[in-house]
This record gives C-alpha cells, sequence and structure tokens, in this order.
C-alpha cells in the first residue's frame, strides 16, 4: 500500500513490491524531495487534501537507479507510439567531426581494408568474407516472417556457411555468385523505398566496395521492418498501454507518495476557478455544476476538462507541470504554440475583413490568399528570434497591398489613406495580449476546444464560434490532436483523479 493514505493507490493491497524496480527518477537522481514540495493558499469554496510531508531522501544501487531508468524509458516509448501516429524510427546520424563518427569511420576502414588484403592474397583468404556471408544470412532471415517458409529454406540452402568453407578451401568459391543471390532476395524483401537503393547494387563489380554496401542497405531495411513492427503492434499496444502505465505510475508512488502533489494542486486550481469564476474572461467555464445555491459545485468530470484546458495555457517556464501529464509536456507546448499563431491569424483576418469591402471579403480567393500570406508571416512565431510587433507591421503593409489590389480588379471603391492607417494600426494592436479582438478570438478558440472535448470527439463536431471561420480547418486539426491527448491520458490516470477530486469537491 501507498505510504500515504491521502495518495490513492489503483493496485490491490497485498501486492508486493519487487525488490530494486522502479525507483523513481526523481528521488534517485535527485535524492531530495525540495522540489515537490509546495505552500497553498486556502480556499473559501473548497477543502485542500492534506499531505504529509515527502518520505526523507534515501540513498539508492547503480542497479536501482538502471532499473528505474529502463522503466521509464520502456513505459515513455510506449506510451509515444501509442499517442503520436507519425512515431517512426530512423537511422542513427552521428554529428560531423564528432569522436564518436571518426572512430567509427577509422574502425570500419580498418576492417574493409582487411578484407581486400584478404582477398588480394593469391589464393584468397575468405574467413572474413564467410563471417560477413553469416551475418547478412542471419539478417536476412530475421526480414522473414513465420509463414516465408520457401524463402527460409533459399536463404538456408544456398548460404550454407560449411558448405561455402569446404567451397573455399577446395578453390571452388564464386563469391560474385553469392552476392547475386543476396541481392536478388535483398529485392524481394526490401520495401518498395529500397528499390532504388538495391538495384544500384547490381552496378557495383569490386567485391569489397560490393559488401559494403551491402551493408548499408541492410541498415536501411532493418529500419524499415522496425517502423513496419510498430506499425503492426500499435492497435496491440493500445490495449496494452493503459494498464501498464498505469501500472508503472503506481508503482512510482508507492514508493514516492508526493508524485501526485502537483497534479492535486493542478485539480485544486482548476475547481476553483470554475466555482470563483476567477478567469471566466480568460478561460471557458465549462459544463455544469451541481450543489445548492448557495455553494454550486462543478462536477469532476467539468474540472477535468477545465483543467486540461488550463494546460494550453501554462506558464511552463515558471510552474512544474502536472506529473500525470509530464511525458505529453512537449506536445501541450506544440499545441500551446500553434493556438497562439491561431489566434494571432484570427483576429488579424477578422480585423481586415470588418474593414475590407463585403464585395470583396466574401471572396473566397481573396479569404485563402489573405490568410496564406498572414500564415507565413508568423510562421517563425516560435522562434526566440521571432518579433510579434515587427511581423504584423509587415502584415499590415501586405494586407493593405492585397486589399487595394482586390478592390482595383473589382472595379470598386479604393482604400483611402485614411482607413489603410486605421487599418494597420488595428492590426498592429493584436500584439498587445490585452488587444479587444485578440482576446475574443482566445476566448472562442478555448470555448470551441472545451465543446469538442465535451463532445468526446463524437460527431456531429461542435459549431465553430463566430469568427473563427477562415482558420476553422487549422483549429480543428488541433482539437483532434487535443482530445487524443486528453482522452488517452484520462485512460490511465482518471482513478486517480477521481480519488482526488472527491476529496477536492466537498461543500464547505
Amino acid at each position: 500500500m501507498s505510504e500515504n493514505p491521502d495518495k490513492p493507490n489503483i493496485n490491490e493491497a497485498g501486492k508486493s513490491k519487487s525488490n530494486g524496480s522502479e525507483q523513481e527518477l526523481e528521488d534517485a537522481v535527485e535524492g531530495s524531495d525540495e522540489a515537490l514540495q509546495k505552500t497553498k493558499s486556502g480556499s473559501p469554496s473548497t477543502r485542500r487534501v492534506q499531505r504529509p510531508h515527502s518520505s526523507p531522501p534515501r540513498f539508492v544501487t547503480v542497479e536501482e537507479l538502471l532499473e528505474t531508468a529502463k522503466g521509464v524509458t520502456n513505459m515513455a516509448l510506449a506510451h509515444e507510439i501509442v499517442v503520436n501516429g507519425d512515431f517512426r524510427i530512423k537511422p542513427v546520424e552521428l554529428p560531423e567531426d564528432s569522436l564518436e563518427k571518426r572512430v567509427k569511420e577509422i574502425v570500419h576502414k580498418a576492417f574493409w581494408d582487411c578484407l581486400s588484403v584478404q582477398l588480394s592474397e593469391d589464393p584468397p583468404t575468405y574467413d572474413h568474407a564467410i563471417k560477413l556471408v553469416g551475418e547478412i544470412k542471419e539478417t536476412l532471415l530475421s526480414f522473414l516472417l513465420p509463414g516465408h517458409t520457401r524463402l527460409r529454406n533459399q536463404i538456408t540452402e544456398v548460404l550454407d556457411l560449411d558448405l561455402i568453407k569446404q567451397e573455399a578451401e577446395n578453390g571452388a568459391l564464386d563469391i560474385s555468385k553469392l552476392a547475386e543471390f543476396i541481392i536478388g532476395m535483398m529485392g524481394t524483401l526490401c520495401a518498395p523505398a529500397r528499390d532504388e537503393e538495391v538495384k544500384k547494387l547490381k552496378d557495383i563489380k569490386e567485391i569489397v566496395p560490393l559488401f559494403r554496401a551491402i551493408f548499408s542497405v541492410l541498415d536501411l531495411m532493418k529500419v524499415d521492418m522496425a517502423n513496419f513492427a510498430v506499425t503492426s503492434i500499435r492497435p496491440h499496444l493500445m490495449q496494452q498501454s493503459v494498464e501498464y502505465e498505469r501500472k508503472k505510475f503506481q508503482q512510482l508512488l508507492e514508493k514516492q507518495p508526493n508524485s501526485l502533489d502537483f497534479v492535486t494542486q493542478w485539480l485544486e486550481e482548476a475547481a476553483d476557478d470554475l466555482m470563483n469564476q476567477k478567469y471566466k474572461n480568460a478561460l471557458p467555464a465549462g459544463g455544469g455544476a451541481t450543489g445548492s445555491e448557495d455553494s454550486p459545485m462543478p462536477n469532476p468530470v467539468a474540472v477535468q476538462n477545465y483543467a486540461y484546458l488550463k494546460l494550453l495555457k501554462w506558464d511552463h517556464l515558471q510552474k512544474p507541470f502536472p506529473e500525470t501529464v509530464l511525458m505529453d509536456q512537449a506536445r501541450f507546448q506544440e499545441l500551446q504554440l500553434q493556438l497562439e499563431q491561431l489566434t494571432i491569424l484570427g483576429a488579424v483576418l477578422l480585423v481586415s475583413f470588418s474593414m475590407a469591402s463585403p464585395g470583396i471579403s466574401s471572396q473566397a480567393d481573396f479569404a485563402e490568399k489573405l490568410k496564406m500570406i498572414v500564415k507565413i508571416l508568423l510562421t517563425d512565431m516560435h522562434l526566440p528570434s521571432f518579433h510579434l510587433k515587427d511581423a504584423l507591421t509587415t502584415i499590415g503593409e501586405k494586407v493593405c497591398l492585397e486589399v487595394s489590389s482586390c478592390l482595383a480588379l473589382c472595379g470598386l471603391t479604393p482604400f483611402t489613406a485614411e482607413k489603410e492607417a486605421v487599418l494597420k494600426g488595428q492590426i498592429q494592436a493584436v500584439a498587445n495580449p490585452d488587444d479587444p479582438i485578440r482576446r475574443i478570438m482566445d476566448s472562442r478558440i478555448l470555448i470551441f476546444l472545451e465543446s469538442y472535448l465535451a463532445t468526446g470527439h463524437q460527431k456531429p463536431v461542435p459549431t465553430v464560434p463566430g469568427g473563427l471561420g477562415p482558420v476553422q480547418r487549422e483549429l480543428e486539426e488541433v482539437a483532434i490532436k487535443f482530445v487524443r491527448l486528453v482522452n488517452y491520458n484520462k485512460l490511465v490516470f482518471s482513478p486517480y483523479y477521481d480519488v482526488i477530486l472527491s476529496k477536492v469537491l466537498v461543500p464547505p
């Protein structure tokens, strides 16, 4: 059982802990719990969950640290495969001029030089070459599926190392013939994307460069096979990963009971915000309330949804991220940046279409062209070197130019200098986070996300609030990613959230 009675224990009581396994990284690396200590202010509308002080730090062995790192790494990898549909394994590329790359090049050169010397002897020595054929044989066999009996028999028969050794001893070995078979088998087993690389192998006539190129292509085929395996196991992994992640987190929680402190604070703040309407102009209230008129209490689902929305407004430099969403922090940061860009984009377009003549603002081609121009100029918004004020100044110039051009083409009254100045000024004002237009767009985007989250990603899709029509496609793409992250996190950690909220949502 957990050492802290106020912390939820999802596992059945009486389960034994495995010796020396899953010691949390925070305890092992930091050796201190000070990072997880927090002081919280009282609230008139919620009862705070009382948490005892953290356990004192203890020393750990290297074996415990390695076992913990392995467990956390495996959990993070499984999580990445499940939540990231674009997850791909890529070939390792060592940095240029790095020591590791230089050592690797030196060792490989020495090996291939040795092979070249052996094959140049009279008579040739095939010791190294036969070892390479054995490695190639094992690699080709690893690509086969259980039903590939005929191909397995072909590889085993042609690349019979005992027979090859006898032929080498008797001077009857035809290494070129073996290479030809290997290339043909690679062409049969490789992905279509590798056909060109395999085809180029047939043009290499010298044995040493040919073997070197064969191994290079085989390395690429290994990566292809690994990605194929990832794609194949993803549906099965999805079924298992929820229980797997919950089990691993429970083991972590049992050894460090304060591993839910930041989660508790996160949910408490969300409940306070809903009941006090502290941030009603910045975030949607979300969900209905239950309870009496004197002390309305939001339902747990509404608090959770609101809490997830708060992650899209998180100050990552000043506030620790909740423990249960820590593996997705980079994804939430990316969504936050995308939403900031959509807010600016939507505000600029709303201002531009309001100032432009109805005759051109309703034209789909003009609206799409204007959106593309603004999007391109906001592309680097995530970079530290990006200056929003400067970008909006440029955007104002471009927008006025496009509006004037379109008015002229349609034979409408041209933009006056006064209108251009007003439009440029309104666009530049969007740089201020307190700009009314920007705040309206920000609030409506979050209202849409909250509605999308409440529907559970089911049709019909919530109606996009007014003013967001030009960015509807981009907004729905972000909403799909956001809801996918949230729903998976709920599947894994909702039992913990339910226990915490059962203590937080208590009438005074």
